[in-house]
């Protein structure tokens, strides 16, 4: 059988080279065609080009590039109608995988299109559900509540779980290691700050972080903190944080040139409270236990838009995906560290708050697959069972 897959950024990467194991578990003869990051490739992808042509985020950075990324849409969208593979698979990335797939059905519509990671209609723009089913016959859902959304827009939906599921997680004996190695006394309150990956998020979010870890050192003595952070913002993180009160273990991977990640899950152990910029770092923690508040800022107008378009009252996928609301917010003008800090606190001394956050995670990692077959073999059952019907 012969497979195109397109991914265009690192988390589209790792779900497809786990899909790509799955396949050649269950189709030993596979052959793989398209675009992907080098974990595609080390599962036998040969790249047309490299991913990272298609990894452009913001308006100011994607519209010099226009006329690139639409000669390479066409290139890729030509290639599949020339192989016709039994299946086009297309990961995330919609705004030039959807694009793709509509340009292959125009031409061959007899190419079974499948799309890997479901928009998240449920949330805000319900259309784009209806538009994508124009020219894609069947999803891969990641959430379990995801199915009847696209079928009802006329496409055929598999939920086959979050590779959340299938990542390592620290053992308490590495958490113990990891305090013990940063000075960090058993017993010392330790909170995890996690104020995004992108320059606007930490931009906006480490300086309340700062002003919420000041007021919690005043309250509870002996207080630590740990902030990973990532390439491109550890430089600017440093300068955020240079006059907190409580200086905080950076776990820097330009620094921690081996066994960043190893180090990074250690710290999420060790953490007896998250504070975190909404996004899919909540199923981390969840998969980690660790307790957490969720905070998010952004531009007001921004804001005021987005609120009008939310269907849902919360947007940590912890509380939808548990259906309770345990995990606290502190979203656009609540962001404040008036409002973030007594949250903080209420989770580092009160058991309850604990619990019941301890519970809704258990939940949302059993209703996302944990203990299952994993997320990559599932998807590729959904896929060579949607090519056999």
């Amino acid at each position: 059988m012969n497979f195109f897959l397109i991914a265009g950024e690192p988390s589209g990467d790792r779900l497809g080279a786990a899909l790509m194991a799955g396949l050649k578990v269950l189709c030993p003869d596979a052959r793989f065609h398209g675009v992907g990051g080098p974990m595609m490739q080390a599962e036998g992808l040969e790249s047309l080009f490299p991913m990272e042509e298609l990894s452009v985020m913001g308006l100011a950075e994607v519209v010099p590039k226009l006329r690139h990324l639409f000669a390479l849409k066409r290139r890729v969208a030509e290639a599949v109608v020339a192989m016709r593979p039994d299946a086009l698979i297309t990961i995330d990335s919609p705004d030039f995988c959807l694009r793709v797939a509509k340009q292959v059905k125009a031409a061959a519509p007899e190419v079974l299109t499948i799309h890997y990671v479901a928009p998240s209609v449920w949330a805000w723009r319900p259309q784009r559900a209806e538009k994508m089913a124009r020219h894609i016959d069947h999803v891969l859902a990641l959430l379990p509540f995801e199915p009847p959304y696209m079928e009802a827009a006329g496409m055929t939906c598999d939920f086959v779980g979050h590779p959340v599921v299938s990542e390592p997680v620290a053992t308490t004996d590495e958490a113990a290691a990891f305090r013990a190695r940063h000075g960090i006394a058993p017993n010392a309150p330790l909170l995890l700050l996690l104020p995004g990956s992108r320059r606007s998020e930490v931009g906006r979010l480490a300086p309340i972080f700062g002003e919420v870890l000041s007021r919690l050192a005043d309250r509870l003595p002996g207080l630590r903190a740990v902030l990973p952070t990532v390439p491109h913002v550890a430089e600017a993180l440093r300068a955020q944080i240079a006059d907190w009160p409580v200086a905080p273990v950076v776990l820097d991977p330009t620094e921690i040139t081996d066994g960043f990640a190893v180090e990074k899950r250690a710290a999420f152990k060790a953490a007896d409270v998250a504070l975190a910029a909404s996004g899919t770092v909540s199923l981390e923690l969840a998969a980690t236990g660790t307790p957490m508040v969720i905070s998010y800022d952004m531009n007001r107008i921004t804001w005021s838009i987005m609120r009008r378009k939310m269907r849902i009252d919360t947007v940590t996928l912890v509380n939808l995906v548990s259906e309770t609301r345990a995990v606290p917010e502190r979203l656009g003008p609540a962001c404040t560290p008036e409002t973030i800090a007594p949250e903080v606190e209420r989770l580092l001394t009160d058991r309850a708050a604990r619990a019941a956050q301890a519970q809704a995670m258990a939940v949302t990692m059993d209703r996302l697959g944990k203990d299952g077959e994993a997320p990559g073999l599932r998807a590729a059952r959904s896929v060579l069972a949607r090519i056999g019907g």
